[in-house]
């Protein structure tokens, strides 16, 4: 089962170099956190803080790609947890049928905030207890 959660926070600890991005259940109370990369971190954190650059960035470039080819990516879901590392992917619908694109969960939530309104973001509800 999937759950749907939300972009709560994201920190930006440039001292510690570290950077994380928390997702809280829409209707729920549970939080769910996950360790990303400087680059996706700055992706998010900037389309909530700056103006859109002029050029499209790696994020604004996959949302065109999917738009150009015809598909509407409809959300993203992390939906597995091996060896300490988060599975996602993100699900577009294409001529009628749901393609389902292997990501980083850091990489399919930069590409949700990307979009307005944002995509709808899931995880597994299995991925979820376990980090619980």
């Amino acid at each position: 089962m999937l759950v749907r959660m939300e972009l709560a926070r994201i920190i930006i600890n440039d001292i510690a170099d570290q950077y994380l991005i928390y997702l809280r259940e829409v209707d729920g109370d549970r939080i769910f956190p996950i360790l990303i990369g400087l680059f996706e971190a700055m992706s998010i954190n900037r389309r909530f803080t700056e103006e859109p650059p002029p050029r499209p960035m790696t994020h604004d470039l996959l949302k065109n790609m999917i738009e150009d080819l015809g598909g509407e990516a409809e959300d993203v879901v992390v939906n597995n947890l091996m060896d300490h590392t988060y599975y996602a992917v993100i699900r577009v619908r294409h001529d009628g049928e749901l393609v389902e694109i292997d990501s980083r969960p850091s990489d399919a939530i930069a590409l949700a905030v990307h979009y307005d309104p944002p995509l709808p973001i899931y995880v597994d509800s299995e991925v979820l207890d376990e980090v619980a």
